[in-house]
């Protein structure tokens, strides 16, 4: 699919009409997910190249409440180096980092500081995450007190009430003033997909979002009982996909929470080359929300370098 821009997603008035009579035959889209990694195999060389792009786009994270400024800076330093030098040398890389590092608001100074000079952009949850149950105005205080102390990137959560009782203005005026409340910081709309009941809602709160003026649209928090899945990822893309068709405007994606393994890292990938094009296998249009998934593709990275998996005491914990 070509589009004609590359710049943010302006989002623009709520359009009900893109969206309500839109059916999702969900055996379908189960079906076609299920497909996806047995229709196509990546090995060898194509599957470390793979991977290695899979850590470019990778938002790596920590959202604990036991988080410390010590902590973060680890994750800072893991971020800037994912793969140890014995590993980068074998696959002939000199510089590789993830796309990006999320924490806590009250963390963005301390990874900002960790990060300076690398590139790497940080991201911050806020609007009350996970739950986002607080009154908008606070929500709103949050965004602007993260961008406030440096971040790049604001993970928003939207008012899942407002999918599930189909009130699109108040969830298309409640993105955008916090789309407002960025600034220059990219939002990436987490729409909860495990709590929306249907992927019908998913679609319609997908287009809502990017109506809205998000910049990605996410899965999961990662604290819901079923967070990213192939079939809501699958419906996710298609919305960007039909919103790109209709406006030009290219959006992001972002799956979160229960991807664990390399094995996942592909198949989301997979997910996105298939739907979407090459040009969403880019950390500009696509992040990995799966920080403990590094740990295996540093693991498979490193078979494929010696023919042996190391254990895992010799890879530096994220």
């Amino acid at each position: 699919m070509l589009l004609a821009n590359t710049e943010r997603n302006p989002g623009g008035p709520l359009r009900p009409d893109w969206f309500e009579a839109v059916a999702v035959n969900t055996p379908a889209a189960e079906r076609r997910a299920a497909t996806l990694t047995t229709r196509r195999s990546v090995k060898k060389v194509w599957q470390a190249a793979w991977l290695v792009n899979a850590i470019r786009c990778i938002d790596l994270t920590t959202l604990a409440g036991d988080d410390t400024p010590h902590r973060v800076e680890r994750l800072c330093a893991k971020a800037r180096q994912p793969l140890a030098p014995r590993i980068m040398e074998g696959l002939g890389l000199e510089r590789l980092t993830t796309g990006a590092v999320c924490v806590y608001p009250t963390m963005v100074g301390t990874a900002v500081r960790a990060l300076a000079g690398t590139g790497i952009p940080v991201a911050s949850v806020a609007t009350g995450f996970p739950a986002g149950l607080m009154p908008l105005k606070l929500r709103l205080e949050e965004i602007r007190y993260a961008v406030a102390e440096g971040a790049d990137e604001i993970d928003i959560v939207i008012t899942r009430a407002h999918v599930l009782d189909g009130n699109w203005a108040a969830l298309h005026d409640e993105v955008a003033q916090m789309r407002e409340a960025c600034g220059p910081a990219h939002l990436k709309a987490i729409l909860a997909t495990g709590d929306l009941k249907t992927l019908r809602n998913v679609y319609k709160a997908s287009m809502v979002a990017m109506q809205a003026g998000a910049d990605f649209i996410k899965t999961s928090t990662g604290k819901e009982g079923v967070n990213a899945t192939l079939p809501v990822s699958l419906v996710m893309v298609r919305a960007i996909r039909d919103y790109g068709e209709r406006t030009g405007w290219r959006v992001g994606f972002k799956p979160a929470g229960g991807m664990k393994t390399a094995k996942d890292a592909l198949a989301w990938q997979i997910l996105m080359k298939e739907e979407l094009g090459e040009a969403w296998l880019s950390p500009a249009l696509f992040r990995l929300g799966a920080s403990s998934m590094l740990a295996d593709i540093e693991r498979q990275l490193e078979h494929f370098v010696t023919g042996r998996y190391a254990a895992s005491s010799r890879h530096a914990l994220a």
